[in-house]
């Protein structure tokens, strides 16, 4: 047979041209928004509206869906092959070559594209972040009491065990767990409670996009993560939240590390969202990719660069709280933190070891532009897990402090399912053990939801009553109203991260502060006296 050799440079020009790029293309407008917003069950589930209500959390024009008409006209352009879809960004990822794909930008309804290679973004556009609001009461009054057996150390250095025995188990929380693949949870003996209990809801594989309702394909590591919440073994094992009812969605390819991961995880956040969950689970971590064009830069780590990571801050506006794992590079060249984890919207966990030593692998704050990250910490070097045959082993990484956080404050939620999502974060803050001197390493450190369930309470009647917080949204001027000229209180300013930036004394009952110099966003006001405390939850226009 001929061997047919090419010359040099038509080799060249040909796998250059050949290339297949991705991107994101984002779109111009939505379909039918003003009629989606009037009917909002058309779009989101009674339980998502039923939460939204309960937090005070909008209804907009990102939780209508994308436009399929335009996914339907992108699919049928010459070498675009279409992998997910974001309505909370109006995009779609997409693989094909540069040409094909700059060549989208013909169809009127693209706004712009943006590729995963930064390099071949000519004009990269900042992404300005809408924003969202607020908050009511219930408890349930069993108490339990369990043998941890050989999770007993990670749950009781959280003190959540404290919370089973008021009965406080995740009862009624929905979570959703984003991993890389949940095998034999239908038939492992370690979640028959869960499913007994008709607590696994719903789930799905983003990845290979199966009709299976469950996603019971993939790696272990998501099995093993879920063990570490409501796995369940008498006498042997028990969850930090036993009895938390969870959704469970493949958006992991572990055969390979590409951004369309980040793309399936943005979309399955939306779903999540939709279905009313109250906390998300990631164990998930990105900075490299197979194609190194696509990897980030450590200066990249800054909430605002990793789509990921933007998701994770608009599933916090949505209402959601994300519990994202720190990453495990604390002993590689890249040490810090990965996407998600440096979303301002993501309460991010390191790890320590069974004496409540930072364990060294644990990826280490701050972000890029200087917050402090992670935010808390909890067992990761040797954690208790559960394998997919049912057998208690252990495992260690950042991939299951993270559970561990995550069921523990699905259980405290359970305490008060009233509370916003940015008033538990700063709760669960407020109790770990160095709040007052946060670190690279540990954040504010090992929190105790003990301390926290009781500031919980002590915060029941709140003071709104009494002082008014206006206006909300505020743009330049905060007013702080109190009745009683007497009622001498500590005014904290704190951002959704936990840092202070101001502290001050209401002295007398009308008391003005000039917020202008900061960002956009959402910040928590506490107030505090001698009878009690409130935290308040304010937008900054």
């Amino acid at each position: 047979m001929k061997k047919i050799v090419l010359p040099f440079f038509f080799l060249i020009g040909f796998i250059v041209s050949a290339q297949t790029e991705s991107a994101w293309i984002y779109f111009n407008d939505k379909q039918n928004v003003s009629a989606a917003l009037a009917n909002p069950i058309t779009i989101l589930s009674q339980a998502a509206l039923d939460r939204k209500n309960l937090h005070g959390t909008p209804i907009d024009s990102r939780d209508v869906p994308v436009n399929e008409s335009y996914i339907s006209q992108i699919k049928t352009a010459l070498g675009i092959t279409v992998f997910a879809k974001s309505k909370w960004f109006n995009c779609i990822f997409v693989n094909g070559t540069q040409t094909d794909i700059s060549a989208l930008a013909s169809f009127s309804f693209v706004d712009h594209i943006e590729f995963a290679d930064p390099a071949l973004n000519g004009n990269p556009r900042s992404y300005k972040r809408p924003i969202a609001t607020n908050e009511n009461f219930n408890k349930f009054g069993i108490t339990t009491d369990f043998d941890y057996g050989a999770a007993a150390n990670q749950v009781e250095m959280l003190h959540v065990d404290y919370l089973h025995e008021q009965g406080y188990t995740g009862e009624g929380i929905l979570m959703a767990i984003l991993d890389a693949g949940f095998p034999n949870v239908e038939t492992n003996e370690a979640f028959q409670r869960m499913r007994d209990n008709g607590d696994l809801k719903n789930g799905y594989d983003f990845v290979d996009r199966e009709t299976n309702e469950f996603a019971f394909t993939g790696s272990s590591h998501g099995a093993q993560v879920l063990s570490c919440i409501t796995g369940f073994i008498t006498d042997e094992y028990t969850g930090t939240a036993p009895d938390a009812s969870v959704i469970l969605y493949r958006t992991e390819d572990v055969g390979s590390e590409m951004p369309v991961e980040m793309a399936y995880w943005v979309e399955a956040a939306e779903r999540a969202d939709s279905l009313g969950v109250f906390v998300i689970n990631s164990s998930l971590g990105y900075n490299n990719f197979n194609n190194s064009n696509y990897s980030f830069q450590t200066t990249d780590m800054d909430g605002e660069t990793a789509f990921i990571s933007k998701g994770a801050t608009l599933a916090f506006e949505k209402g959601m709280l994300v519990v994202s794992s720190a990453g495990n590079s604390g002993n590689n060249d890249w040490g810090i933190i990965t996407a998600p984890a440096d979303s301002p919207g993501a309460f991010t966990v390191g790890a320590v070891d069974a004496d409540e030593n930072y364990a060294s692998f644990s990826s280490r704050g701050p972000t890029a532009d200087g917050r402090v990250k992670p935010d808390v910490a909890a067992r990761g070097s040797s954690a208790a897990v559960i394998n997919p045959s049912g057998n208690i082993s252990s495992a260690s990484g950042t991939s299951f402090s993270s559970p561990i956080m995550a069921g523990a404050v699905a259980s405290l939620w359970q305490a008060d399912p009233s509370k916003t999502n940015a008033e538990i974060m700063q709760i669960v803050r407020e109790s770990a053990s160095q709040f007052q001197n946060p670190d690279i390493f540990l954040g504010y450190g090992i929190p105790n939801f003990q301390v926290a369930l009781e500031n919980l309470s002590s915060e029941e009647n709140m003071m709104q009553t009494s002082i008014s917080v206006y206006p909300n949204p505020v743009n330049n001027t905060l007013f702080i109203k109190s009745p009683n000229k007497n009622n001498f209180a500590s005014l904290e300013i704190f951002s959704i991260t936990g840092k202070r930036i101001l502290h001050s004394v209401l002295k007398k009952n009308v008391m003005e502060f000039d917020v202008s110099n900061l960002a956009p966003g959402i910040y928590l006001v506490k107030i505090s006296s001698k009878e009690n405390n409130s935290v308040i939850k304010i937008i900054k226009n």
